[in-house]
């Protein structure tokens, strides 16, 4: 399975949420995950199988398919659970 953060430039916060989302992975075991990160406007369905947005970016995201929306990019706790949601939808856990 591949997850991509996303930001508005592909550079600060989807990298920062890019680790976190990494951090959480291992942390909860998962295997075949890979984390990218990315602009939004090189984003395309077929450039992941999950997408992670702030809140801002959530109507621009609409139509890349799985969208997680972070109310919050350095809530850890929000970000665990979310991932954990994921990994359950794609039957990862």
């Amino acid at each position: 399975m591949k997850i991509m953060a996303m930001c508005s430039t592909g550079l600060g916060s989807s990298f920062m949420l890019r680790l976190n989302i990494e951090d959480i992975v291992k942390e909860l075991g998962l295997r075949d995950v890979q984390v990218e990160h990315s602009d939004l406007s090189s984003a395309s369905p077929t450039s992941a199988d999950a997408f992670f947005v702030a809140k801002d970016l959530e109507d621009a995201a609409q139509g890349l398919g799985d969208v997680t929306v972070m109310d919050s990019l350095i809530d850890k706790d929000e970000l665990r659970a979310k991932v954990k949601a994921l990994a359950e939808r794609h039957a990862l856990v």
